[in-house]
């Protein structure tokens, strides 16, 4: 075990609850330890419950290819705890070394002195604290949980502020409606800071607008102030500034080409002179792991039948679902193929609002257990939400017996879903397999 391991395992033990939504626990730590915060460079704060993610690949995209050194933080990782902080360099950023993080870690330990704070809350300190040490253009810093009171809303004055889609997830902490979620994802709006936020249900669009009021926020919204689209195989982005005429995502799916348009509407609030080319390169360079990652040419392919699609998202809330079996439904358009699911998910998602998107397109699910993991649905259980969903299903030990269950029928698409912790396990197994 890595010493950043270790000491991860140690301070998951300094809170009883793994999330408990606070910002009292950050102030204290971060005040020890000597403000980091505060000696930032310039933050995008990017919130919402679905695309943040990319949203934050086509930003570092564009920013780097620009020419720029852009910090990046993110949560959770999938296959290495070092993919949430990435540290900006001319010509690209690196992953946090292990030295690196276990110093970080420990003196953020230290200053801690075993008072309680959540171990995401420590991570976050630790992450600002080594981003403060490094100079950078621009640090872009995605919320975990909500906004309002998430370790990363601590601040004060960032560039932009930005809101991906708001939908429901995480209704425990956050409530039980759109309107309450879209409420808590508000709460990362700072008096007089650009709003910019995709297109929303009417329920969270009004929250957002009231709260960007209120603070004086200069408010741009997707559909309204801005709109994207496909023209002739390209993407075009147009605003009151005028059209751009770009190349489509490298990332699939149609609700890409939605957050790349949020990414590129944050740039226009921000640096209307940004290089529209850096932009149209950063396009074609964008890499998010999980997010329909195409697995076809990876081990995997020896354990599915000959000639198969293999796709890889870790979406996981009805929303995703209905955003991925539109981009799945997409792929049957151009290329039709029968379509098999291998899935896995956690009880605290809401699997049957998931898997009902599939419905009409997916021949079979094939249920599996999350690795690791304590909280995941049992096989048995996943699949009878499946069934109830009116998909046929079938059950495996692992995504490799799932990929043996696929019928071997003339090159199906495959897709692995359902949890971010099951891509992680994919992931990692497909780099042990390159490595041995």
């Amino acid at each position: 075990m890595t010493d950043s391991a270790t000491l991860l395992e140690r301070l998951t033990g300094l809170h009883p609850r793994l999330i408990d939504l606070s910002l009292d626990r950050m102030w204290r730590i971060l005040e020890a330890l000597g403000s980091p915060q505060d000696s930032l460079p310039p933050v995008i704060h990017v919130a919402g419950t679905n695309g943040k993610g990319s949203v934050i690949a086509y930003l570092r995209a564009f920013y780097e290819a620009a020419g720029k050194s852009v910090h990046v933080y993110t949560s959770p990782h999938l296959a290495h705890f070092h993919e949430r902080i990435r540290l900006g360099r001319p010509g690209g950023g690196v992953l946090i070394g292990e030295e690196e993080l276990s110093a970080v870690l420990a003196e953020c330990e230290r200053v801690n002195d075993g008072q309680p704070i959540t171990l995401f809350e420590i991570i976050t300190a630790a992450a600002l604290l080594a981003f403060s040490r490094h100079p950078a253009d621009i640090l872009l810093l995605e919320v975990g949980m909500g906004g309002r009171l998430d370790s990363t809303n601590v601040v004060k004055t960032p560039l932009a502020s930005v809101i991906t889609p708001v939908s429901l997830d995480h209704t425990d902490f956050l409530g039980p409606d759109i309107a309450a979620i879209a409420g808590e994802k508000a709460g990362i709006i700072k008096r007089g800071r650009p709003v910019i936020s995709a297109a929303q249900h009417p329920d969270a669009a009004s929250v957002i607008a009231s709260a960007a009021a209120r603070a004086h926020a200069p408010l741009f919204v997707g559909g309204e102030d801005w709109h994207v689209y496909e023209e002739h195989g390209r993407m075009v982005f147009q605003d009151d500034a005028g059209l751009l005429d770009l190349a489509r995502p490298r990332l699939p799916g149609r609700h890409q080409l939605e957050n790349a348009g949020t990414a590129i509407a944050v740039l226009r609030a921000i640096d209307p002179q940004f290089p529209v080319s850096a932009i149209e390169t950063g396009l074609e360079r964008a890499e998010w792991p999980a997010r329909l990652q195409n697995l076809s040419g990876t081990a995997l392919a020896g354990h599915a039948p000959e000639g198969s699609e293999i796709w890889l998202d870790g979406g996981h809330n009805p929303a995703a679902g209905r955003v991925i079996a539109e981009a799945m439904a997409g792929m049957e358009d151009r290329d039709p193929r029968p379509l098999y699911l291998i899935c896995g998910m956690l009880r605290t998602k809401d699997a049957l609002g998931f898997l009902s998107a599939f419905k009409d397109i997916a021949r079979r699910v094939i249920a599996v257990p999350v690795p690791d993991s304590d909280a995941g649905i049992a096989p048995a259980q996943l699949a009878d939400i499946a069934s109830s969903a009116g998909l046929a299903v079938a059950r495996a030990r692992d995504v490799r017996e799932a990929l043996h269950i696929v019928p071997r029928i003339e090159s199906p698409r495959i897709l692995i879903c359902g949890s971010l912790y099951l891509a992680g396990a994919v992931l990692r197994d497909l780099e042990t397999a390159q490595t041995a």
